[in-house]
């Protein structure tokens, strides 16, 4: 009796080490999406979106726009890649 519950304990271990693994692998296979491929508006959410509210795009001027994405830039680590594309996604509608 014992034998059987340490031979149903021993396979439960293995089965949820090889799970465990597997998950692993197939985690480390998701790819992400590169930063060039992202449109500007999903990047605005994952980089300003956290501290910032939307506004209509239309409250600034493309200038003012500018000036804005130029500073939080620097504020918030934003590649030049991806300050483009925030830039052009709230420029759009002026």
């Amino acid at each position: 009796m014992k034998s059987r519950k340490i031979k149903a304990v021993a396979l439960l271990s293995v089965a949820l080490m090889i799970l465990a693994l597997l998950l692993i692998l197939l985690t480390g296979c998701a790819s992400s999406v590169p930063i060039k491929e992202k449109p500007g508006a999903q990047l605005w959410g994952e980089n300003c979106g956290h501290c910032h509210n939307i506004r209509p795009p239309n409250s600034l001027t493309d200038g003012e726009w500018s000036a804005v994405v130029t500073h939080m830039r620097t504020r918030a680590n934003l590649s030049a890649v991806e300050a483009e594309k925030i830039l052009e996604f709230l420029q759009q509608s002026n």
